[in-house]
């Protein structure tokens, strides 16, 4: 009978025991599906942030100049070849001088022709200068010999004048460089004519030690740019622009914007702009083409990622966390892109928020969330703030 007792008193034991792990095991589960969905969370701060602005361009030199004959005739000599770089000054080409040698000499001896011609008025005007202070003739005849005087004078005039010219087109035939620079392509060779009306250039000097970048924006990008450079706040917009490359690499110059167009193409909607940029070590040439990257400065931006983000029509929303770690969807209004980040306009959220960054599909509002942030997880703010 004792025997039966404890056997009863053992198995009540056993059983308050297990009675007591299931719940307590019980507990501890329903206490951990009440710490919710572990997703990652991030608390928001006021940060430094760049806005970009990026539009295409296309490198000039600061002086392109086109090489063209200012006579015909055929070329003779080549002094350079292409991407050569030259004084202002420097022999380039050379035009067969003989056809313009030639008019020379006949020029000039035109010219000895009509001195030979005013010295002939000029002597007979002395001779008949007694005759008329002596009354023997009439100062009629006077007149006119000092009137075929000023004919052979003038005649005189323009066998110089015509000299003179074609001199300087025999001096033409020399082509020289008119600015320091890089030579372009060359078209012709020795031995084709080159004429005044061709409609190609015999090649194009380019002064790239200064280069323009010209690129175009929309009507409404040039007024944000036009308030912004205005702005009396820390948005400010800077004049000061970056160069992307065709390689992808950036510039190590900054140029300014110097000039825009004065008008707005009416069939484009845009506006050109030009950006001046130091060129020291000739990387750049006419015909490189690149990205502008203008950009505006938020010194204390709230940047949130692009992926923490959810769009519902025109609308854009994130995922805030209350307190007690619930979510909430909240409704933002995005300023610009900065990196992979959204820089948030206005107070639609602020300093010391937390958003859930990924998972946003998984949670509606009131969802129970976990959040892991740096590593962690986190139950509640006061965590949070250790």
């Amino acid at each position: 009978m004792k025997k039966s007792t404890n056997t009863a008193y053992s198995t009540g034991l056993v059983m308050s025991f297990l009675l007591l792990a299931v719940f307590f095991t019980g507990c501890k589960e329903k206490e951990k599906e009440d710490e919710g969905l572990p997703l990652p969370v991030i608390t928001l701060k006021e940060e430094s942030a760049g806005k970009a602005f990026r539009y295409l361009g296309s490198v000039e030199g600061a002086e392109d100049v086109d090489i063209r004959p200012q006579v015909d005739g055929i070329l003779e000599k080549i002094y350079v070849d292409e991407g050569d770089y030259v004084e202002k000054g420097q022999p380039l080409f050379k035009i067969n001088q003989q056809p313009y040698m030639e008019d020379l000499k006949n020029a000039q001896a035109n010219v000895e022709l009509e001195k030979a011609k005013l010295r002939k008025a000029k002597t007979e005007l002395d001779r008949l200068q007694p005759l008329i202070d002596n009354e023997v003739i009439s100062e009629v005849q006077q007149k006119t010999a000092q009137a075929d005087y000023e004919v052979a004078q003038s005649s005189l005039d323009r066998a110089q004048a015509q000299a003179a010219n074609t001199r300087i087109k025999l001096n033409f035939t020399v082509i020289e460089a008119p600015v320091n620079g890089f030579i372009g392509r060359i078209p012709k060779s020795v031995g084709n004519v080159v004429k005044q009306t061709d409609s190609d250039p015999i090649t194009v000097l380019s002064n790239v030690k200064e280069v323009f970048v010209y690129f175009s924006m929309s009507e409404s990008d040039y007024l944000y740019y036009e308030r912004m450079k205005k702005d009396s706040t820390s948005r400010r917009m800077s004049n000061k622009v970056k160069l992307i490359l065709a390689d992808g690499s950036t510039y190590n110059l900054e140029g300014n914007v110097d000039a825009a167009s004065g008008q707005i193409d009416r069939f484009t909607g845009s506006i050109s702009l030009r950006a001046r940029f130091q060129n020291p070590d000739t990387l750049l040439r006419s015909g490189n083409t690149g990205k502008i990257v203008m950009e505006q400065i938020f010194p204390k931006a709230i940047l949130i990622p692009q992926s923490a983000t959810m769009s519902v029509q025109d609308k854009r929303f994130v995922y805030t966390l209350r307190d007690d770690n619930t979510a909430e969807r909240h409704e933002v209004e995005i300023e610009g892109r900065s990196g992979h980040n959204y820089i948030v306009k206005g107070n639609t959220l602020k300093e010391g928020d937390r958003i859930v960054v990924s998972g946003i599909n998984k949670i509606t509002d009131g969802t129970k969330v976990k959040p892991i942030q740096q590593g962690r997880l986190l139950s509640n703010v006061s965590e949070k703030e250790k």
